[in-house]
């Protein structure tokens, strides 16, 4: 677990940060009905190169045609969250 939690702080040292895509596309057998898919994953801004591999995927392999996505982005390591310590102090 540790290295998961290394490989995603250092991710967003490096300018990636949490990309919520809501993604509403048309029903295959009924395309007059909507649905709704939530895409989260750590990407880059502006580009968002996963999310637009992530479609352009959904585009050629899935059946249902896209209406439209809401994208949201959030800083998961902030300033007010990063700090350095002054010492370390055990209770028994």
């Amino acid at each position: 677990m540790t290295g998961t939690v290394d490989r995603t702080f250092e991710m967003q040292v490096k300018g990636y940060r949490l990309a919520t895509a809501e993604i509403i596309y048309h029903l295959p057998d009924y395309p007059d009905l909507l649905q709704k898919f939530i895409w989260q994953h750590l990407d880059v801004a502006p580009h968002y190169p996963r999310l637009k591999r992530f479609l352009d995927y959904w585009e050629k392999n899935i059946e249902g045609r896209l209406h439209s996505v809401h994208l949201a982005r959030a800083e998961i390591v902030s300033p007010a969250e990063a700090r350095a310590v002054d010492g370390v102090f055990r209770l028994h």
